[in-house]
């Protein structure tokens, strides 16, 4: 029987995310697509990756993946605008940030919060773990200097993790974010199908993914229906940061 363990959020500081991991058995449980594994945490004080908090308020983080293209960003955001979402966290793959920084500088200039997608866009875990730290510190450097902020979330490219790349991403002091909403845009299986996959099961403090990449062609269309249906169901939008912010992390196993 395979586990997962359900991160869930309280109200103390955020450093204590890491501290209560002690005791419980490891577990990895392949959800959403292949390659994207959501890592629970072994004996000791390990490493997580978070992918929800269980929020006392009905607030969702609103989360895109950028690594490739130039057409789908601009309507993305302007469905934002237009919705008045003020909150979201774009994680940018800095390849794509560096052939593209004016793309880049209107996510910054919209307000919204830049989290690392890595540099190259290939999965990590292949990968040794020196590479894995090269790739993190190219990306950081990157990000940093064409937004002046330096990233301090990592989503791996293709969401995709082990041990190994928890241990590096924590050495070098950034958060592993996950999702527990996947709209499966980028699949393009119609506009219909992205807003039943973003708006069923919803819970507060869900991290919802999508899309902002070229190949994600219906993103801009389902997006703001999707939208709205959330907010009728009286949830409100926020970024990773504010998401995560002041909290303890529970377990929870759930078979």
């Amino acid at each position: 029987m395979n586990f997962i363990w359900v991160w869930n959020a309280k109200t103390l500081k955020r450093y204590m995310i890491i501290g209560i991991a002690a005791f419980f058995t490891a577990g990895i449980l392949f959800v959403e697509s292949p390659l994207l594994p959501v890592f629970s945490p072994g004996d000791g004080e390990e490493p997580v990756a978070i992918h929800r908090v269980e929020a006392e308020h009905p607030e969702l983080a609103l989360t895109f993946d950028i690594s490739w293209g130039e057409q789908q960003l601009g309507p993305i955001l302007d469905v934002l605008e237009d919705k008045n979402i003020d909150h979201a966290t774009f994680f940018v793959s800095a390849a794509w940030a560096e052939r593209h920084p004016d793309l880049l500088e209107s996510i910054v200039d919209a307000g919204y919060e830049i989290g690392s997608h890595g540099y190259r866009h290939e999965h990590y875990t292949g990968w040794e773990e020196e590479d894995i730290k090269k790739d993190i510190q190219q990306a950081h450097r990157i990000l940093s200097e064409l937004t002046d902020e330096p990233p301090q979330l990592l989503r791996p490219p293709n969401g995709s993790f082990d041990r190994r790349v928890l241990q590096v991403a924590e050495s070098m002091n950034y958060d592993v974010i996950h999702w527990s909403i996947h709209s499966h845009d980028w699949e393009n299986p119609g506009v219909d199908a992205i807003v039943e996959n973003a708006t069923t099961n919803i819970s507060n403090g869900d991290i919802l993914l999508f899309h902002a990449s070229d190949s994600a062609k219906q993103t801009p269309e389902a997006l703001p229906i999707a939208l709205d249906k959330l907010e009728s169901d009286g949830y409100s939008f926020v970024s990773i940061s504010q998401l995560m912010t002041g909290v303890e992390m529970e377990a929870e196993e759930i078979d």
